[in-house]
């Protein structure tokens, strides 16, 4: 059964943030409205481009996607 991203994202979630992924699943932690569920990249992508204040990038999700991707494929 795949995981959802956000399930996948929590693997990253450090005490102190050393990289931007880590970063990123901080935040996506803190963020109480995330869609925690979905394993759609529009769902996850639009959320974070009207929601996602915390990420510097799109770039750190669309890197996270692809890890997430590769993963759930195995």
């Amino acid at each position: 059964m795949r995981k959802s991203f956000y399930h996948f994202l929590m693997k990253y979630r450090q005490p102190s943030a050393k990289d931007d992924l880590t970063r990123f699943a901080n935040a996506a932690y803190d963020d109480h409205s995330f869609p925690k569920q979905s394993e759609k990249y529009d769902e996850i992508s639009s959320y974070l481009e009207l929601n996602g204040s915390y990420l510097e990038s799109m770039t750190i999700f669309d890197y996270a996607w692809d890890q997430y991707s590769i993963e759930e494929k195995g």
